[in-house]
């Protein structure tokens, strides 16, 4: 095992304390496993709290921050956090205006999450809750019951806090979400499989000379191997699988997202055969984001999400955002 740790037992903790080093606009409770806007809570706005497995990162920790998250919930590396890491960040962000859980829908962050709202409420926090199930590759998997929340899930939390950061009401701003999340689709490829700190090596076999077509973000089994393909082809497969799920009928958001592993030359250059597939279908692109943004460790791999977009949620992706990961405007 060829990794940059101290010991596995310690490597969630370690990160956090570097995040807070690097990052003093962030309130790091390494104890508790919880990361806050230091500014919270806003007054007069719904507050947006996330979080799942780490291993995934910069998501969601990476992504607390104006015009995003309000906190964010950390687990064990692939392991969900537990409710009262949530019902903790829930107290720590409430402003009197509500608090949207955004979850990505793996078995143990839905009921983890559900039982945290139950929690938090009776405790006077009103709390809403979105389920981000994106994944277009299977109907379920070793982790759901049904879709998978992956890619999509950055789609939710940066335009649904936008419009938290308006001012909007937790009705409106959940409502946004759900509709970013029933606008979306994702499909991930893996050309190499995932090692975990706690295993120290792959965690699947992948022989070399194939690739897996429609994986999770945890190194799930997805819908086929196949020989290597060129970037082009790969493209073809993980385009036309969305669209063919989505049905776009005007300009989408793209997220073309690194497993972990991938490096930034290859991630533009597959860019620009998504680009080309959705050219020759006909979907005109809106807005464009390349890089590691849902990832899986050291997974060499892509993702393709797709998001159709009218001009209310084009607006609220334009608006500014300042956290670790994703910054843009003001």
């Amino acid at each position: 095992m060829r990794m940059l740790i101290n010991v596995p037992e310690t490597v969630v903790a370690d990160a956090l304390r570097g995040l807070a080093a690097a990052h003093p606009e962030l309130t790091v409770d390494v104890e508790h496993r919880i990361v806050v806007r230091r500014d919270a809570p806003v007054a007069g706005k719904v507050a947006l709290v996330s979080g799942g497995g780490s291993g995934h990162e910069p998501l969601h920790a990476g992504f607390v921050g104006p015009g995003m998250l309000t906190a964010a919930c950390p687990g064990e590396v692939f392991t969900s956090p537990v409710p009262d890491q949530m019902v903790r960040a829930a107290a720590a962000v409430d402003s009197g205006q509500g608090v949207l859980f955004v979850v990505k829908n793996y078995t143990g962050d839905v009921l983890n999450f559900e039982m945290a709202a139950e929690l938090a409420e009776d405790e006077g926090v009103q709390v809403a809750r979105v389920l981000v199930d994106d994944d277009v590759a299977v109907a379920d998997s070793t982790y759901t019951a049904g879709r998978r929340g992956t890619g999509a899930t950055l789609f939710v939390e940066k335009i649904a806090g936008a419009a938290a950061e308006e001012g909007a009401p937790l009705e409106r701003v959940e409502a946004i979400a759900r509709r970013v999340n029933a606008s979306s689709r994702s499909f991930g490829v893996a050309l190499s499989a995932v090692t975990t700190p706690a295993k120290g090596s792959p965690t699947f076999d992948l022989p070399p000379g194939e690739l897996e077509l429609g994986i999770g973000i945890h190194g799930e089994p997805g819908r086929e191997r196949r020989p290597m393909m060129t970037s082009g082809e790969i493209a073809d497969v993980a385009v036309d699988a969305v669209l063919e799920d989505l049905r776009p009928g005007g300009p989408v958001l793209v997220l073309v997202n690194g497993m972990g592993a991938t490096p930034l030359l290859e991630l533009y250059g597959f860019n620009a055969e998504v680009h080309r597939v959705l050219g020759e279908r006909g979907v005109p692109v809106a807005r464009t984001l390349v890089g590691n943004y849902v990832t899986s460790l050291d997974m060499a791999g892509c993702s393709v999400t797709l998001c159709q977009a009218d001009e209310e949620l084009l607006r609220l992706w334009d608006a500014p955002v300042r956290t670790a990961a994703l910054r843009w405007g003001r």
